[in-house]
């Protein structure tokens, strides 16, 4: 079993102001954001900006009815106004639900629904995909016209360290979504990777590019930037990367966090980089590096990309970390070690015990020797919260398979939940399956990941089609198009393989595995 010897452990009381940590207690002059939108014009945000626009946010919400505790969503791209809705919610005690704007309806409907939001505040692109939805809406149009009106100096809420901040879902691999409510106390957590995983120092230019209707934006992007008082810049435009090199070459970018393929990206559109880049730490989670784009980095960007690993319900916990005192080496393959106030091994496959170093088994945390460890179960579903237990409690079972070597290190395996990663985000195969099932010619269908050097994976369907239905290139053209706009944009299947049957377990279970090694066989 591995951990560091830096005590990392709570220093909060247990009654706190989420405000007050995330905004309030820092130099109002300071700058908390920087947007930027798509000419590279930017705008500087600080804390007392902030501060007012979050008090005169917390009480429009507050007019409409909402309470602490409520859950509301938000379906908007990064800018100011997004800003004022999760510090205006966190100052009225207000529960933050993400959705990413990529969503179609019923992907947003079906989180809406299980945090039982009571409103959706929403960019007016994205109004459309509400309209058939009995929820009520705020666009962010009305909502800048209406802060204006409302009072300043809403009293920040006070809450428990077990209270929640945000309600976020899981990919839904092995069915709907999971709701996973983050609590006040996940803030030491993710301020423990900033610094530990990330190193983000006072005199850093910090980017960290992910989309913060996920995990990873949401946690390392908004929230550890507010908890301890350092910039981040939001990019308000969609992705690009002719947009990120420039970016990075104009605000003169010291510390990038982002998905491996946002480096792919990068790689792709300039194989040969930019002169005169100032980059001295860059970090990917979401999904494993190749050692052709680390190899890359350290030649082009100057600095390799160090390998984070974490999870929706606890965030990062195992990192190849920048700050000096959590790494002496970066292996080759690894995601590296436990951060301080997590403690990890592999175990065994057959038993809850740590196996001898090289042995491929379960990646877990060690409950009692991870203090930073959040994770409170899944929002009315025990069942799927104690699957992530061992038997006898002492272990948190992240469901991915490794191995740890001698010293240590951690090498990541495989997805034992078959959820896919492409481009950086989680993508479950049911809430695809789900959405080919609805086509009239479908009977079943199985959602695979296969590996793609840009996107690190993409999506293949095998779909079965009911009796006297023949697969052409005009009915795949039509099931990629459904779930472009049943689900999501960037999790279509790239390829679709007609098929008489499925390969199953005699109970019946798919075996998605059997059809993972026949794409295999086909490259």
């Amino acid at each position: 079993m591995q951990s560091f010897n830096i005590p990392v452990l709570s220093t909060l009381p247990w009654d706190v102001q989420p405000a007050v940590l995330l905004c309030d207690r820092h130099p109002g002059d300071a700058i908390a954001f920087t947007v930027i939108d798509a000419d590279l014009g930017s705008v500087d945000l600080d804390y007392a900006t902030l501060k007012l626009r979050s008090e005169q946010a917390a009480a429009l919400f507050a007019s409409r009815g909402i309470k602490p505790g409520d859950r509301v969503a938000t379906l908007m791209g990064k800018s100011a106004e997004l800003l004022y809705t999760l510090l205006g919610l966190w100052r009225l005690g207000a529960v933050h639900v993400p959705l990413f704007t990529a969503f179609a309806t019923p992907a947003i409907e079906v989180r809406v629904a299980g945090a039982d939001a009571k409103l959706i505040v929403a960019d007016a692109a994205q109004a459309p995909k509400l309209a058939s939805l009995a929820y009520p809406v705020l666009g962010t149009e009305e909502l800048v016209e209406l802060l204006e009106a409302q009072p300043s100096g809403f009293a920040p809420a006070t809450r428990s360290l077990d209270d929640p901040l945000v309600e976020i879902f899981t990919s839904g691999t092995t069915g709907t979504p999971k709701g996973v409510a983050v609590p006040v106390r996940a803030l030491e957590a993710f301020d423990t990777y900033f610094r530990y995983g990330l190193d983000v120092a006072a005199e850093d230019v910090f980017w960290n590019v992910a989309d913060p209707g996920w995990a990873y934006g949401l946690y390392y992007g908004i929230l550890a930037p507010l908890y301890a008082g350092k910039r981040n810049l939001l990019l308000s435009t969609g992705f690009s990367a002719e947009a990120c090199w420039a970016v990075l070459e104009k605000f003169n970018v010291t510390n990038f966090a982002a998905a491996p393929t946002i480096v792919r990206s990068l790689r792709a559109a300039k194989p040969e980089g930019v002169p005169g880049l100032t980059l001295a730490k860059a970090s990917s989670a979401g999904e494993p590096l190749d050692a052709t784009t680390i190899a890359w980095a350290q030649g082009v960007l100057g600095v390799p990309v160090r390998d984070h690993y974490g999870q929706t319900e606890m965030g990062m916990c195992i990192v190849n970390g920048w700050a000096p005192e959590v790494i002496d080496t970066v292996k080759a393959g690894s995601m590296g070690r436990p951060m301080p106030g997590y403690s990890a091994c592999v175990l065994h496959p057959e038993n809850d015990e740590c196996a001898p170093a090289g042995t491929r088994g379960r990646v877990a945390l060690n409950v009692a020797g991870s203090p930073m460890l959040w994770f409170n179960g899944y929002t009315g579903d025990p069942a799927r919260t104690a699957e992530r237990y061992s038997a006898d409690g002492r272990w948190y079972l992240t469901g991915d398979a490794g191995t740890m070597d001698e010293d240590g290190y951690i090498f990541f395996s495989s997805r034992d939940d078959d959820v896919i990663i492409m481009a950086g985000y989680r993508i479950g195969p049911f809430e695809v399956e789900s959405v080919l099932a609805e086509h009239p010619l479908v009977l079943e269908s199985a959602v695979i990941g296969i590996p793609d050097e840009l996107r690190g994976e993409v999506l293949v369907a095998h779909v079965v089609l009911k009796d006297g239905a023949t697969g052409s290139d005009q009915l795949t053209a039509e099931l990629q198009s459904l779930v472009k706009t049943r689900y999501a944009a960037h999790a279509y299947p790239r390829k679709i393989t007609y098929a008489a049957e499925l390969p199953k377990t005699p109970s019946g279970k798919l075996q998605r595995f059997i059809l993972r090694e026949r794409e295999s066989l086909q490259d």
